[in-house]
């Protein structure tokens, strides 16, 4: 996990002007706090918050408040530089109104770096979603939804500070409205044409696609495709009607309760396979759906996708042909992604300026086998842990991560390999189902069949009994379950939501009413996919179980709001080179920031050398001189004005105004003037006791918090002097010594130490090869087997040593025998000599010792001398022959 620097930024504080883009509504404001956290706790999700670069879109009430954080950091550096200046220059003097020029922020440009975005919308914001390519913003009240034309940057410095208009569209007038039911999720499909699709899920499980056109009005008013999910589920051929019904007559059906949608998700659009076309829909009961392949009508697939869906269809086509066990729907869906695939690939695409000046393919959609897919499952939860409290609660959102690309199956063959992204590297080549309920407990399953193309048959074939049978039920395996919140923090009308990180996709924000929880996967996603890639069976099933015993999540709650009322946006994850690695979230009137440790320092942390052991072996950790710790913020109940004097004005001018006049007298009138006063006194008594209540806890707890920093200081301080020798009682002799001095010595002692430590460590080094267990290899045994030989056949048989003497009786035997084999040398090389001098003087040569030659090379040598004389012969003969043949002539 990323260590958290620090929980607040300056220029996002009260008084600051970053800190506008987190007021509170005009109109929430005049709300009390209870009745604004009932009103934002029950409404569904609260993602309010949306980015593009370092520019952030926050919403509160019925605006839209649109900052440059990084523009306001740099002007609120250049105005605390310009303060700092000033007071410099004029010293004690109180006269500062004379500006100071600043070369370093005088390129910036001037404006207040913040406008409000004026919206068509009827009832509060509640969720922001911005598109792929970062040029429109879908902004989702309970029931509607509307989209925005982002306007440039250059408006926020421009000086303008009246509230800005943009382009807005109504989607869906008459789909998307407050009769109908409730729009859950709006997603923009990861295919789309230049991020131009937006996919549309309501509470009644009824998806739809628009295929938005800026130039088209009529593309906002009416979807290209519709799909009841509920119809869809019970449908029997694909040529069946799957479009929401337009009746407004409804009966009670069972599907109502058990179809009633809690959140949707795609994958990113870079997952493997058939993934970026899949839509995951997670019920509120528990349920969970896939519908796959979902697609607009013209669309925009990455370079790897198509090549990858072709090699896999081609493969099962191949090994259906040859499988007699393959079924009879089995075969139908290979025939019917055959089909899909070969009405692709008869396409030419269109070639579209995308954006950054890239080229982008365009793909109609395939026609056969159909244009709505399957809908699959509900799945089942595999090894899925029984939990009672969460049985009785609702899921609320779904997250999930794509399959890593094979590029190994699309390249084999090739004579250069595909690049890789770095997200592909540590990644799984499954896919990853996050679900969260109300109670705040995260399932993290599985996906181990892979979810593929499926349509429902023909009608001919539905006719036939072709079909998918009941039994064939996806499945998804519950690799790991945890709780994010404690049984006190859970309340029944929460909704928590998921948050993507932007360091890796294998780690998530987890908000709710009672904090933000960071979790991540990574810790056992790279073992998992290690295993799953090896080719080794042995000890499997050991390391699985080790596996699953071990910490499969690393799990943190990184903030805990101090007022429990507060209901906390999602948090949005930024990181970029101004301003760091940090997770924004707000309240309903002041921002939640943390920054962390960039990867950068953390690299650099790590090449950092661990510190020497001390005397006793123990490894000294490094003094936390201060610990990051979240902002106070006093409650705005002791900054709001009171409702009493309006009261009183209002009185004033009612029929009772004759009553503020006169004495007070026993009447009816008399009795409700003051039941009115009490209720409204009472309640405002009561918020300011509980806010001067926490405040005095707060203060109070600032002075242990102040009594723990000067522990540390001092802590610090002792060790400074420990290091240059000032807390150490001197002689008269060294306290002439220079400080330098004494921290150059003790330097050298340091250094002294570090290599004792070193050849220590070389010693053990050595020992331990010594000592080595490893078992011998078979060369290694035969050349000890040779040793032994060697030395039987020099020192005789092996007899009893079990005294030194009989070890120095043995050498010494050995020794007497080598010098007689040196004896018996010499004398038959004398004897050789004789021989040869001898045979010089006769003339006669010593006969040469006979050879002993095989059988077999002797047989070879005379059937080739006999071969040389067939053929001598042969040619005598042709001679002879010709020469007679000459003298007849």
């Amino acid at each position: 996990m990323p260590k958290i620097q620090s929980f607040s930024a300056p220029w996002l504080q009260e008084p600051n002007p970053g800190h506008k883009l987190f007021e509170q509504s005009e109109e929430n404001s005049r709300l009390p706090a209870s009745m604004a956290y009932s009103r934002n706790a029950s409404s569904g999700p609260k993602r309010t918050i949306a980015k593009r670069g370092n520019e952030v879109f926050i919403a509160s009430g019925r605006e839209i408040r649109w900052g440059d954080i990084a523009y306001l950091k740099d002007a609120w550096e250049a105005d605390q530089s310009r303060t700092r200046a000033a007071s410099h220059l004029n010293g004690d003097s109180s006269d500062s109104s004379f500006e100071v020029y600043d070369e370093e922020t005088s390129h910036l440009p001037q404006g207040p770096g913040y406008r409000v975005i004026k919206t068509p919308v009827a009832s509060e914001i509640r969720q922001l979603v911005i598109s792929p390519n970062k040029d429109q913003l879908a902004v989702l009240t309970s029931h509607t939804v509307h989209v925005c034309m982002l306007p440039d940057t250059s408006h926020l410095t421009s000086g303008e500070t009246a509230p800005f208009k943009p382009k807005f569209w109504t989607l869906g007038p008459t789909t998307h409205v407050t009769s109908k039911s409730a729009v859950v999720s709006a997603l923009w499909h990861p295919l789309g044409v230049n991020g131009s699709c937006l996919v549309t899920v309501t509470e009644d499980a009824v998806v739809r696609e628009w295929e938005l056109s800026t130039i088209d009005r009529w593309s906002f008013d009416t979807p290209t495709l519709e799909v009841d999910l509920k119809r869809l589920a019970d449908g029997t051929s694909v040529d069946q009607d799957f479009g929401a019904s337009t009746s407004t007559n409804k009966a009670f059906s069972p599907d109502d309760f058990d179809m009633k949608v809690a959140s949707a998700c795609f994958p990113s659009r870079n997952s493997n396979g058939w993934a970026p076309m899949t839509l995951w829909v997670a019920m509120a009961q528990g349920d969970v759906y896939a519908l796959c392949p979902l697609l607009p009508r013209r669309w925009s697939p990455p370079p790897t996708l198509i090549p990858s869906l072709s090699v896999s269809v081609a493969q099962k086509i191949e090994t259906f042909e040859t499988d007699t066990e393959a079924t009879r729907e089995e075969k139908l869906l290979a025939k019917q992604q055959l089909e899909w695939m070969a009405d692709l690939d008869n396409q030419e695409p269109k070639l579209l300026d995308g954006p950054y000046g890239q080229v982008t393919e365009v793909y109609s959609r395939p026609s056969r086998p159909g244009s709505i897919p399957r809908l699959q499952g509900p799945f089942e939860f595999a090894v899925g842990p029984e939990d009672e409290q969460d049985d009785e609660m609702e899921l609320k959102d779904i997250l999930v991560i794509g399959a890593k690309r094979n590029t190994a199956d699309l390249m084999m063959g090739e004579d250069f390999e595909l690049y890789a992204d770095d997200d592909d590297k540590d990644s799984l080549s499954m896919s990853v189902i996050c679900l969260l309920s109300t109670s705040g407990q995260v399932k993290i399953c599985l996906d181990i069949d892979g979810v593929e193309a499926q349509w429902l048959p023909p009608r001919n074939a539905a006719t036939r009994g072709f079909g998918f049978s009941d039994h064939e039920t996806p499945s998804l395996l519950v690799f790991h379950t945890f709780d994010t919140l404690k049984p006190a923090e859970i309340t029944p009308d929460s909704w928590p939501t998921f948050s993507e990180d932007v360091t890796t996709r294998y780690a998530f924000y987890v908000t709710h009413a009672a904090g933000i929880t960071y979790v991540s996967l990574a810790p056992w996603i790279s073992v998992l996919e290690g295993e799953l890639q090896s080719d080794s069976e042995a000890g499997v099933d050991f390391r699985f179980d080790l596996m699953v015993k071990g910490q499969r999540a690393e799990v943190d709650r990184i903030y805990t709001p101090q007022h429990a009322q507060n209901v906390l946006a999602a948090a949005t994850a930024f990181r970029s080179s101004d301003l760091g690695h940090f997770v924004l979230s707000a309240t309903h009137n002041d921002p939640v920031i943390m920054f962390f440790d960039t990867p950068e320092s953390e690299l650099m942390s790590g090449r950092q050398e661990t510190p020497a052991p001390t005397e006793h072996g123990e490894t000294p950790e490094p003094l936390t001189v201060w610990e990051p710790r979240p902002l106070f913020h006093a409650s705005e109940v002791l900054s709001r004005p009171s409702t009493l004097p309006p009261w009183l004005d209002a009185l004033r001018t009612s029929r009772k105004r004759p009553l503020m006049q006169q004495e007070v007298r026993l009447s009816v009138a008399t009795l409700e003037i003051f039941t009115e006063g009490h209720r409204l006194v009472s309640s405002e008594v009561f918020e300011l006791n509980n806010a001067v209540a926490e405040l005095f806890r707060k203060c109070e707890a600032l002075t242990y918090e102040l009594k723990e920093q000067i522990t540390k200081v001092y802590e610090v301080n002792q060790r400074i002097e420990t290091i240059s020798g000032e807390g150490e009682s001197r002689s008269p002799k060294e306290e002439n010594i220079s400080e330098e001095m004494l921290v150059r010595s003790r330097i050298d002692v340091m250094k002294v130490r570090q290599e004792n430590l070193a050849r220590r460590v070389d010693n053990l080094r050595k020992r331990l090869g010594q000592v080595s267990t490893r078992e011998l290899s078979d060369k290694e045994k035969a050349w000890a087997e040779e040793v032994r030989t060697l030395a039987s056949s020099i020192l005789g048989a092996e007899e009893e040593e079990d005294t030194t003497t009989a070890s120095i009786n043995t050498a010494g035997q050995s020794l007497k025998r080598f010098e007689e084999v040196q004896i018996l040398r010499d004398a038959l090389f004398e004897q050789a000599q004789q021989l040869q001098s001898t045979d010089s003087v006769d003339g006669t040569s010593s006969p040469m010792p006979v050879m002993k030659i095989p059988s077999d090379i002797r047989k070879q040598k005379v059937a080739q001398v006999m071969n040389l004389l067939d053929r001598e012969t042969a040619l005598v003969e042709a001679v002879k022959s010709r020469l007679e043949k000459l003298s007849i002539d």
